[in-house]
């Protein structure tokens, strides 16, 4: 009788599998970077238990601005560029009922912006950076001749005044496919 051979096992140890798991997991979460969102900062108003004014605005207070999927900017439904976008906001919230196709006075007036879905981000970006540099050109204004000093060294009180005088009142319309230019 010869030498038998032995033979090996065909079983995998697993008794440390668990713990290499566990090493793997926190490894994994100890490396990992989480990407902050990043968008846009908007203030949303309070929640009032009070039901909504029913009653129209005036149309004169309402600036229409609708951006269509082509990026073309319509203003009272009349084309207009980017760049025009700022001297027409501070024309429409400071107009004091002068010009009958402007607003009555700042605390009426009114910015809707309506967007296409197709509209780009970067466009909206540039219509939304335009109305709110419309809007803070107005207030340091108000601030350097009542207060003489920009808007942002105003003491918490003083800038409460000056955003009353000018309140930003942004309405955001729904997205929707109004094309706008096609041929």
């Amino acid at each position: 009788m010869g030498k038998r051979k032995k033979r090996q096992s065909t079983e995998i140890n697993a008794s440390s599998m668990a713990d290499i798991a566990f090493l793997l997991l926190i490894f994994f979460l100890v490396t990992t970077t989480m990407d902050i969102d990043k968008g846009i900062i908007s203030t949303l108003p309070p929640i009032s238990d009070e039901p909504p004014d029913d009653t129209q605005a005036n149309k004169r207070n309402v600036l229409n601005i609708l951006v269509n999927k082509r990026d073309d900017l319509l203003v009272k439904g009349e084309p207009l560029q980017v760049t025009d976008l700022r001297e027409l906001i501070k024309k429409h919230v400071n107009n004091n009922g002068r010009d009958p196709n402007f607003s009555d006075s700042p605390n009426d007036a009114i910015v809707s912006l309506k967007n296409d879905r197709g509209t780009t981000y970067d466009m909206y970006v540039q219509v939304l950076n335009e109305i709110r540099g419309g809007y803070n050109e107005l207030r340091n204004e108000f601030a350097n001749s009542n207060f003489g000093m920009d808007f942002q060294d105003l003491t918490k009180e003083q800038q409460k005044t000056v955003v009353k005088t000018y309140p930003l009142k942004l309405s955001e319309a729904e997205p929707e496919e109004f094309g706008g230019g096609e041929s």
